[in-house]
C-alpha cells in the first residue's frame, strides 16, 4: 500500500546531523615496507594513505558506494559523529555460502531532490554492519564525438532515458543481489566520460539504488523490495543543481539554467514524476524529513528480521567450527601435507625456535616456502612438449599450460611472494588486506587488488599461518565472488591448525589446502599451538623485544 509521509518541521529543532559530508581521513604514520618492494602504506586507497596494519578504531557503519572518483573512508556528520566506511565483515555462513539476499531499496526523485542525503541518513540510522549504495549516475552512456560536443555546449539531454545504459545497470544490480563482485563504471562529469578505473563493488545486507530514473524500467523495479520517491520543491531543486553543477562539475551559470529549462524540467514531468505511481513511500522535503526516514528504517529492520537476519551468525558458525576439536584419523581429502622429510623438519626447527634471529627466519622460511610452492606446482595441468636436445635428438617433455596468479593475504602472506616469483616467473600478483575488528573479533575486508581476469587463473592464495581459518575463508569467498572456480583455488600456508583445516575443508571441499605442517590447538588469543609465534612480526622485525612471548 502506498503512503505519503508529510510531517511539519518543528520550530527550533536542532538538526546537527541533517547533512552527511563524505571525506577521506586517514591517519598518518611511518611507512612500512612489504616483501614485494612496494609499501603497505602505499597500497591503501587514495593519496592520503595509512600504514598497515592501521591502528585499532571503532567502526560504526560500513558503506560502499558508486558514482564518485574517490573511495570514501568515512562519513562525518555536522555533530562530529564518524561512520567508518572501510572494513567488510563476513557475508557468508559456515559452508562459505552467502547468508542472505540483500534487501534492495530503490530511491527515485528529480535532480538535486536529496536522494543521496536520504540514502545516507538511512545508512546512519540502520544498525547493520554493511550497506552498499549504487548510484545511477555511474551508468551514463559513453558519448561519441558528436554527443560529446553537444554536452560541452549544454545541448545534450542527460535526463532522458536514452542517456543511460539500462542493460549494464540491470546486469550490475542483479549481480549485487547475488552477492557477486562487479565492476561499476565511474562517470566523470567534467569530461563526460567514464574513468579508466572502474570501482569494484559487492552485494551487502542492504543495497540502496538511487537515481533520477530508478523506477523507469519494470524489470529493475521487480528487483526492489522497497521503492521510495523523494519529492522536493522544484525551486529548491533548481538552487541545489546550480550550486552543484557550478562548484562541482565546472559548469557556467547560463549553461546550467538553459539546460535546466530545456531538458531537466521537461524530463522530470515526462519521465521522473510518473515514478511516483511505482513508489511504495513518498518522502516530501527529502533528507529533512526525519520522521519519514525513521519509519523507513523501522520497516527495513522488520523485513530483515523476518528474513532471518542475524548480525552475529557468521561469528557463531566460525566458533562452532573452531570448537570441533582435532581432526579425525582420516584427514580431509583436500588437505595436502608435504612429506615430512629431515630437511622440512630441520627448517621448521629453525623457524619455530624463538631464539632464531630475524635474518635466519627470513632465509629459512623462504627456503621452506619454495618447497611448499614446488609441491603446489605438482597439481598444475601440464601438456606434452617436443623439444630438441643438444645432440639433435627429439624428446617429449612436459610444459605448464595454465596461468598462475598469486594472491597474498597481507601482511604475513606477502612473505611468500618472492619465493613464488622465483619459481613462477610469469605469475601475476594480487593482494587482500583482512584484519580483525577489535570489538567484534571478526575478520574485516579492508583492501583488495586483483587482476580483472582472475577467473581465468589458477590462484595460489598465500598466508604464512592459518589459525582459525577466518581470514582465509573470507579471502576464498572473495575469489569465488570474482567468479574464480573453487577447484582453481590453492591455499598455501607454512603452518595450519587443525581447527582451521576443519573449518576450511567443511566450507570449501574443492579448495586444496597445501601446507608444510599441521598443529593441533589454538590459544585463547587464537594463535596456533605450539606454532611459530606471530610470524609476520618475527619476519618483519616488528616484535617489541626478543623476550616477548608470542
Amino acid at each position: 500500500m502506498k503512503s505519503s509521509m508529510k510531517t511539519p518541521d518543528k520550530d527550533g529543532e536542532k538538526k546537527d546531523d541533517k547533512d552527511l559530508t563524505k571525506q577521506v581521513k586517514i591517519s598518518e604514520g611511518v611507512e612500512q615496507s612489504n616483501s614485494s618492494g612496494s609499501s603497505v602504506h602505499e597500497l591503501i586507497n587514495g593519496f592520503n594513505r595509512s600504514p598497515s596494519p592501521p591502528a585499532p578504531r571503532k567502526r560504526l557503519r560500513t558503506v560502499s558506494g558508486s558514482g564518485s572518483k574517490a573511495e570514501h573512508h568515512l562519513l562525518t556528520t555536522k555533530s562530529g559523529r564518524k561512520i567508518y566506511t572501510k572494513g567488510r565483515p563476513p557475508w557468508y555462513d559456515k559452508k562459505g555460502n552467502t547468508l542472505k539476499q540483500p534487501y534492495v531499496i530503490g530511491i527515485c526523485g528529480g535532480s538535486a531532490s536529496g536522494k543521496t542525503t536520504v540514502a545516507e541518513k538511512i545508512i546512519e540510522k540502520l544498525e547493520i554492519p554493511w550497506v552498499t549504495i549504487l548510484s545511477m549516475d555511474s551508468f551514463y552512456k559513453v558519448l561519441d564525438d558528436e554527443e560529446h560536443k553537444q554536452a560541452e555546449e549544454s545541448n545534450y539531454n542527460f535526463d532522458h532515458p536514452n542517456a543511460f545504459d539500462f542493460d549494464l545497470l540491470q546486469e550490475t544490480l542483479a549481480r549485487l543481489r547475488e552477492g557477486k563482485s562487479c565492476e561499476v563504471p565511474v562517470y566523470d562529469f567534467t569530461t563526460h566520460a567514464r574513468d579508466h578505473n572502474p570501482k569494484i563493488m559487492y552485494g551487502a545486507d542492504v543495497l540502496i539504488f538511487e537515481g533520477i530514473l530508478a523506477f523507469h524500467r519494470p524489470e529493475i523495479n521487480k528487483m526492489m523490495d522497497m521503492k521510495v520517491f523523494v519529492d522536493t520543491d522544484g525551486d529548491l531543486r533548481l538552487s541545489r543543481r546550480l550550486n552543484r553543477d557550478i562548484n562541482e562539475r565546472a559548469r557556467d551559470l547560463n549553461g546550467v539554467l538553459e539546460q535546466y529549462f530545456r531538458f531537466v524540467k521537461p524530463a522530470f514531468e515526462s519521465y521522473i514524476a510518473p515514478g511516483m505511481k511505482e513508489a511504495d513511500i513518498i518522502v516530501p522535503r527529502g533528507g529533512e524529513n526525519d520522521v519519514a526516514i525513521n519509519l523507513i528504517v523501522k520497516q527495513v529492520m522488520t523485513q530483515l528480521i523476518k528474513r532471518g537476519y542475524d548480525q552475529s551468525a557468521s561469528a557463531k558458525y566460525r566458533q562452532e567450527l573452531i570448537c570441533r576439536g582435532p581432526m579425525a584419523d582420516d584427514a580431509p581429502q583436500n588437505l595436502i601435507l608435504i612429506d615430512q622429510t629431515p630437511q622440512v623438519r630441520g627448517l621448521h626447527t629453525f623457524i619455530r625456535d624463538r631464539r632464531t634471529k630475524r635474518d635466519d627466519i627470513i632465509f629459512y622460511s623462504e627456503r621452506l616456502t619454495r618447497i611448499l610452492i614446488e609441491e603446489a606446482m605438482n597439481f598444475m595441468p601440464y601438456t606434452e612438449k617436443e623439444i630438441e636436445l643438444s645432440n639433435r635428438q627429439k624428446e617429449i617433455g612436459l610444459r605448464k599450460n595454465t596461468q598462475i596468479c598469486g594472491v597474498a593475504i597481507m601482511r604475513a602472506g606477502e612473505t611468500m611472494e618472492n619465493s613464488l616469483r622465483a619459481i613462477v616467473k610469469d605469475c601475476k600478483m594480487g593482494k587482500i588486506l583482512i584484519q580483525t575488528n577489535e570489538m567484534t573479533k571478526e575478520p574485516e575486508l579492508y583492501y583488495l587488488r586483483l587482476p580483472k581476469d582472475i577467473n581465468k587463473y589458477k590462484v595460489f592464495l598465500m598466508d604464512a599461518t592459518v589459525a582459525t581459518g577466518a581470514a582465509a575463508m573470507m579471502a576464498i569467498r572473495i575469489l569465488l565472488d570474482h567468479d574464480v572456480p573453487e577447484d582453481n583455488i590453492y591455499l598455501l600456508s607454512l603452518l595450519m591448525s587443525e581447527p582451521g583445516v576443519n573449518a576450511l575443508a567443511y566450507a570449501f571441499p574443492k579448495v586444496r589446502l597445501i601446507t608444510t605442517a599441521v598443529d593441533q590447538e589454538l590459544s585463547e588469543n587464537f594463535y596456533v599451538l605450539p606454532g611459530m609465534g606471530n610470524f609476520g612480526d618475527r619476519y618483519y622485525g616488528t616484535c617489541m623485544s626478543d623476550d616477548e612471548d608470542y
